[in-house]
């Protein structure tokens, strides 16, 4: 059994990882795969252990800086796995897959609140739990309630929130070897008006402050303990400085950007030449949070 014979169409070989990046950078991975299924999804890994083969998993792409000399390696695509979306009462269960707008809609739908800060975060479900992604003073630990994960046994579980360690953009899930398969989301009862124009404003708000007209992977940097990211790049003079096709963005510092058909080291240099002017300038060591492949 090879992953041809497991996934058909699903299993690509070559692929360019650029086509799968918000960044728009990467180059070809030995084997892209798509599972959709959680059988499918324990078949491939089945055979990446066997073989001793390198694997990375993707969701969405959103937070990743890939190489452009490509992956030797597996890359396995979560975005069609369980892509489903359904609730009984008000817990929401989502597969992994499931892009955060497409359950901040279901969500507004259905006359559920408290998932409105994930509304225009551009990744997957399974990516926002691992990295605890969040937004506009919200994120997902403050409505995780369970996650069903693959583990490294090839056992399927379903995990409390308490299991996960969740802190400021981090889980154990990635240090755990183990796959995100969908998970349930605990909000609570709103008025649907009122849910849809907090998601206007804060789409609104996103396109005023972000640059979203340009490929990059969102916020590039953590943000440090009693300051903000954006404004010491700002500070130290960097608002606008490029280098190669990579740029900081002129509408909001905390974001690199492709400006420029970048290659992935233009943007690798530019994060660590950001990293030692604030340094150097402020003494705050800025912490990369896009996950580099």
């Amino acid at each position: 059994m090879d992953f041809k014979s497991i996934l058909g169409e699903n299993c690509k070989t070559g692929e360019l990882l650029k086509k799968h990046t918000t960044f728009k950078v990467g180059g070809e991975c030995d084997y892209f795969l798509t599972p959709v299924t959680e059988e499918e999804l324990s078949l491939c890994m089945d055979i990446i252990k066997r073989g001793n083969l390198k694997y990375y998993i993707f969701g969405k792409g959103s937070n990743i800086l890939a190489d452009d000399k490509g992956y030797d390696g597996v890359i396995i695509s979560t975005v069609g796995l369980n892509n489903s979306i359904t609730h009984e009462g008000n817990i929401i269960e989502a597969g992994a897959g499931v892009g955060l707008d497409k359950i901040s809609d279901y969500a507004m739908e259905n006359s559920l609140t408290g998932f409105e800060f994930a509304c225009g975060i551009p990744g997957s479900l399974g990516g926002a739990i691992v990295m605890n992604a969040g937004a506009y003073g919200g994120e997902m630990s403050n409505v995780l309630m369970e996650v069903k994960v693959l583990c490294p046994d090839g056992s399927i579980k379903w995990k409390v929130v308490s299991e996960l360690d969740l802190g400021y953009r981090k889980s154990n899930i990635l240090a755990n070897n183990e796959i995100v398969l969908a998970a349930k989301l605990k909000l609570v009862y709103g008025n649907r008006d009122e849910i849809r124009a907090q998601i206007e404003d804060l789409n609104n708000r996103r396109s005023e402050k972000q640059p979203l007209e340009y490929p990059s992977a969102g916020s590039t940097f953590k943000r440090p303990e009693g300051y903000f990211a954006g404004k010491l790049i700002d500070d130290a003079g960097l608002r606008g400085f490029r280098l190669g096709g990579a740029a900081v963005s002129q509408k909001h510092c905390g974001f690199v950007i492709n400006y420029d058909n970048a290659s992935s080291d233009d943007i690798k240099k530019l994060i660590e030449h950001i990293k030692r002017e604030v340094d150097e300038k402020f003494g705050v060591k800025l912490e990369c949070e896009v996950r580099m492949i």
